[in-house]
């Protein structure tokens, strides 16, 4: 079972910047494409941005445009999310999924994901 492990997440103020960091565990999933979700208390998981297996493709939550910027390391099989900008209502659990088909473009709903990682606190305050 890949294994999937989230890093970066933290406490910052408004207008603060954090990058998070996930890594896959196995190489199979270099042809997959990725992406990170995230959940705020009493609400459901949401899209924040999607990647395809080679990078080329991206897509992202209106709510993040222009502020997130999701990228890939494909020798590393790891995905990144610089988060600029921050607001408190970006406060959530953010997670890291990889796409459910390979060479599947990137999709924005959770069902397109089959392997989720541990998720990582991100904490902005005002």
């Amino acid at each position: 079972q890949v294994q999937l492990v989230e890093s970066g997440g933290g406490l910052v103020q408004a207008g603060g910047s954090l990058r998070l960091s996930c890594a896959a565990s196995e190489r199979t999933f270099s042809s997959y494409a990725m992406g990170w979700f995230r959940q705020a208390p009493r609400k459901e998981r949401e899209f924040v941005a999607a990647i395809s297996w080679n990078g080329d493709s991206t897509s992202y939550a209106d709510s993040v445009k222009g502020r997130f910027t999701i990228s890939r390391d494909t020798a590393k099989i790891t995905i990144y999310l610089q988060m600029n900008s921050l607001k408190p209502e970006d406060t959530a659990i953010y997670y890291c999924a990889i796409g459910s088909k390979r060479f599947r473009p990137p999709g924005a709903s959770r069902y397109d994901y089959d392997y989720w990682g541990q998720g990582t606190q991100v904490t902005v305050s005002s």
